[in-house]
């Protein structure tokens, strides 16, 4: 089950999509938490996202997208996922749509 989740912040997206994605044994995968993860441990990619927050900017659009792209490719999201957070605007979603497209896969409902 490949699964979208969306909805206005404090809502409750996250709270029910961990839930919702452990009950189908799938990978809840939201940006916030990648991001906040690699601030944590100080990865480039958690460098510059710091930065970009500090500054009050957003992280692009480009590095979104690679970031969920590189994680819709790791093993356990193969079979399914739950993605939390993603796609924020037409462009993201395009490029969601190519990226699944080249693996084959599709979205089985947005909620």
């Amino acid at each position: 089950m490949r699964l979208l989740i969306m909805g206005a912040p404090g809502a409750g997206k996250g709270t029910q999509g961990k839930l919702l994605a452990a009950h189908l044994g799938i990978p809840a995968i939201s940006t916030g938490a990648i991001f906040r993860d690699n601030v944590q441990r100080s990865t480039p990619l958690g460098l510059e996202v710091k930065r970009l927050m500090d500054a009050g900017d957003f992280v692009p659009d480009s590095v979104v997208e690679q970031i969920v792209a590189d994680r819709l490719d790791q093993a356990d999201a193969s079979d399914g996922f739950l993605l939390d957070g993603f796609p924020r605007t037409v462009g993201q979603l395009h490029t969601l749509d190519a990226h699944l497209e080249e693996t084959g896969r599709q979205i089985d409902a947005a909620l």
